[in-house]
């Protein structure tokens, strides 16, 4: 359904830096410049960070998240981990296992430094 999700940062290095690392404990490669843009690739989409084009301030979307797939609970310590020693702050509960309606979940919040809301998922194989 989607091709690619982009966030607007206010500092674009600073951001890079901080996506860098948490992207990176995701296991995607550093982000590729763009003109005002770094662009983030995997085989299953695009996520990108960019100063806005019409050269207002960047702001963070109230009740907005940006989800991203992990393949265990390690990953998403290390996710959170690296966003936190980048310039990210906690947000919502504690990384940890969750009970949802269709079982269980790891999930791991944290704001990026200009307060966009992202989150790494994990979904254990049926038993």
């Amino acid at each position: 359904m989607f091709s690619h999700v982009m966030v607007g940062v206010n500092d674009l290095e600073k951001s890079k830096q901080f996506y860098d690392a948490v992207l990176g404990a995701l296991g995607v490669a550093p982000g590729v410049a763009n003109k005002q843009r770094y662009f983030y690739r995997s085989p299953t989409g695009t996520f990108a960070i960019s100063t806005p084009i019409n050269g207002q301030a960047a702001c963070h979307g109230n009740g907005s998240t940006v989800g991203f797939h992990i393949d265990s609970p390690e990953q998403g310590a290390a996710f959170h981990a690296a966003g936190l020693a980048h310039g990210g702050t906690p947000c919502e509960d504690a990384p940890g296992w969750r009970d949802g309606p269709t079982g269980k979940l790891y999930l791991a919040y944290l704001r990026d430094p200009d307060g966009n809301k992202l989150c790494v998922l994990h979904r254990p194989a049926a038993a």
